[in-house]
């Protein structure tokens, strides 16, 4: 088939862009590997159960999820957070508390605001757009977030938990896997350090019947143009540049052809809407400059189990307690109500993140969950050993994802390359929440990367078709870039 503008995957992002670009009047195909639309969001019913197995929530300043919701209809809810909340300091004593600092010593409380204010001020510096021209870029990116932070504190609790907010609640990695300019954009997307340190800010609500409902919605307006169980192992593209500049600035293409297992494609442009991880599962004949080659060995996804305990009734309100738990030392670091929209029974969600992840792998399935529910027990007390309902997603062991939630850069690699992560290569774009400024890891960052993917390519088809006009008929100009073709 012919189309104006071939993507590759059918995420919240590729759809968008797809969705946008159908239209401004030009003709695509989304083309996805998996047998559902969505990406790494995923509602999936479990033993009579609905989960959110992958991203669902929305936070208040995440306005192009929030102003796609309401044009497709999606009404949300917010999460329930009354009553107190718990902490399980190194002690190993359990707290109830309320407010958003834990309940820590002065000493302890007072180092983490001093932390977090540093953090403050540096992502307001660097933004989330290009936090590579900050002036200390360099020797933020290499040194560790877990040495950055022991350089600034000598105070251990106050380090560990800042980290917890960054590590194990973003990145899914390590902090001494990442560097301290890494964190610094992850704050930065947020609006601030403060704003992922506010729970109730950042996970604020849920999409009413879960969060994949925008990619069906997408892919239902977008119809046949949507191809499912069709992984992409070959692009053609035409020109050889050797490097990413001199193919950013090729825009006398000859387009694409996208080879997957039941459909071939081919097309002016051609949008990659998957992580980076996933770049290396296609064949680019021929293949893409050296830049892109260095950069996409440099970026990873996180590991992180998010476990779902179903109940038949939400035991810990009658406690006065919110659902909200935290740790940084416990396997399961954080815990949050996550019943969904008038449910009378109560679903907990808790999230295991990289080497503690690594641990509860080595373990049986039945020694997993009793270690897993042994340590939620631990902050919500005996009722928590019992669900109706217990589910794990490993989004580490998906073919067409293998970690989560999504890629950041190895220590280094953010200040060395993040100015041409979006470089177009002749016709191919980049696009997705790996690779977002605003909302970077969440749905409104791969919305927001989906929408300028699309102007972008809008742009460049409106340049070529004016170029293509103004060309002497002797040149066997064709038809304008922008028209769109449909065919078989």
């Amino acid at each position: 088939m012919e189309r104006d503008v071939v993507i590759i995957g059918a995420g919240p992002s590729g759809l968008t862009a797809a969705w946008e670009l159908k239209k401004a009047g030009l003709s695509v195909a989304v083309l996805e590997a998996r047998d559902r639309v969505g990406g790494r969001t995923w509602t999936d019913t479990i033993d009579g159960a609905m989960l959110e197995i992958g991203g669902q929530w929305v936070s208040p300043d995440q306005t192009a999820l929030l102003g796609l919701l309401d044009e497709l209809g999606l009404e949300t809810f917010p999460r329930y957070r009354h009553g107190e909340s718990i902490y399980i300091g190194p002690d190993a004593k359990r707290q109830r508390y309320t407010g958003e600092m834990f309940p820590v010593s002065e000493q302890t409380q007072a180092e983490m605001n001093r932390l977090i204010g540093i953090l403050d001020t540096l992502a307001a510096e660097a933004g989330p757009e290009a936090p590579w021209t900050h002036p200390m870029a360099r020797e933020l990116d290499t040194i560790s977030f877990h040495h950055w932070l022991r350089k600034q504190s000598s105070d251990e609790d106050a380090c560990n938990n800042i980290g917890l907010f960054i590590a194990g609640g973003m990145l899914t990695k390590p902090a001494h896997s990442f560097s301290a300019l890494q964190a610094v954009l992850m704050a930065a997307s947020a609006g601030s350090f403060s704003n992922l340190v506010d729970d109730n800010f950042i996970l604020d609500k849920r999409v009413i019947g879960g969060m994949q409902q925008v990619s069906e919605r997408l892919a239902a307006k977008l119809g046949d143009d949507v191809v499912l169980n069709s992984p992409v192992r070959t692009l053609r593209w035409a020109g050889q540049a050797p490097d990413a500049a001199t193919a950013a600035a090729d825009s006398t293409h000859d387009g694409v052809t996208a080879i997957s297992d039941s459909v071939t494609v081919r097309a002016r442009y051609a949008i990659m809407a998957v992580p980076p991880n996933l770049y290396s599962r296609v064949s680019f004949e021929p293949p893409l400059p050296r830049r892109q080659h260095q950069m996409h060995q440099h970026q990873s996804l996180g590991l992180v189990i998010k476990i779902h305990a179903v109940y038949e009734t939400p035991f810990w309100r009658e406690e006065g307690l919110s659902g909200t738990c935290f740790s940084p030392t416990s396997v399961v670091q954080e815990v949050y109500d996550n019943t969904n929209y008038q449910d009378p029974r109560g679903t907990l969600v808790g999230f295991i993140s990289d080497e503690k992840a690594d641990a509860m792998f080595e373990l049986s399935v039945e020694d997993r969950k009793a270690a897993v529910l042994g340590a939620v027990a631990e902050y919500l007390g005996p009722k928590a050993l019992e669900p109706v309902v217990y589910y794990e997603s490993d989004w580490g062991s998906e073919e067409w994802t293998r970690g989560a939630y999504a890629a950041s850069y190895d220590l280094g690699g953010l200040h060395r390359y993040g100015k041409d992560q979006l470089t177009p290569v002749g016709p191919i774009y980049w696009s997705c929440s790996d690779l977002a400024a605003e909302g970077y890891q969440h749905v409104d960052g791969a919305v927001r990367m989906g929408q300028q993917t699309a102007a972008r390519i809008l742009g460049a088809a409106e340049t070529a078709g004016t170029a293509a006009a103004s060309a002497p008929a002797s040149t066997g100009a064709g038809e304008p870039a922008g028209t769109a073709r449909h065919g078989a």
